[in-house]
């Protein structure tokens, strides 16, 4: 018989999940409020869902003090999302600089149209200011043959994830990375969209 996963509320909803599936809080030793994406953080955890209006919530209703049973210091909600956002994208790069170490990434723009015609990249990432032509030609390549696209790092810092100077397309050919980055992509996306799906 299968374990059942434990089970917890988010403050902001209210929504009972597998602890799992939601974003883990924790205290700091002077009472700061961590995000713990990775839910690998001593002690003891409250919990919202992977959206940032739960946690805007959960803060505006003063929920995270009650979990803790007292003084929390947060910085205030704008303060901890763009602290989560911070955790998605550098758990989203390290991903891809593990993936490069690996020898599974290509990079710069001929390289990878030449990568999409030999063979279909498992995701491809486009530098967020990458100039329009050249970020609809290869956001058309990837559309056409169903690869998804990240849109998360300047030029600059994507060529430093892979040890290159500036790269404004890098790939990611198909290995057991995909579905890692696929899956903390989901988080990041569902975080910084408008609403709560649980509301709808």
């Amino acid at each position: 018989m299968a374990k059942q996963e434990p089970q917890r509320s988010c403050l902001g909803c209210r929504t009972a999940k597998d602890k799992r599936e939601l974003l883990r809080f924790v205290l700091a030793p002077d009472r700061t409020l961590v995000p713990d994406p990775q839910g690998k953080l001593p002690g003891r955890g409250a919990y919202t869902c992977w959206q940032r209006e739960c946690l805007r919530t959960a803060a505006a209703k003063n929920q995270f003090a009650r979990s803790f049973r007292g003084e929390v210091r947060s910085g205030g909600a704008d303060a901890l999302i763009a602290r989560v956002v911070q955790l998605l994208e550098e758990r989203i790069g390290s991903y891809l600089a593990l993936a490069n170490k690996a020898g599974k990434v290509v990079s710069g723009s001929d390289t990878v149209a030449e990568a999409f015609k030999r063979r279909t990249p498992g995701v491809l990432f486009v530098a967020a200011d990458l100039s329009g032509e050249s970020r609809e030609r290869f956001v058309f390549l990837a559309d056409r043959a169903g690869v998804p696209v990240v849109e998360l790092f300047t030029k600059d810092r994507l060529g430093a994830l892979i040890g290159k100077e500036m790269r404004g397309v890098a790939a990611i050919e198909q290995s057991g990375f995909i579905t890692t980055i696929m899956t903390e992509l989901e988080k990041y996306r569902n975080f910084v969209r408008e609403g709560c799906s649980n509301h709808e």
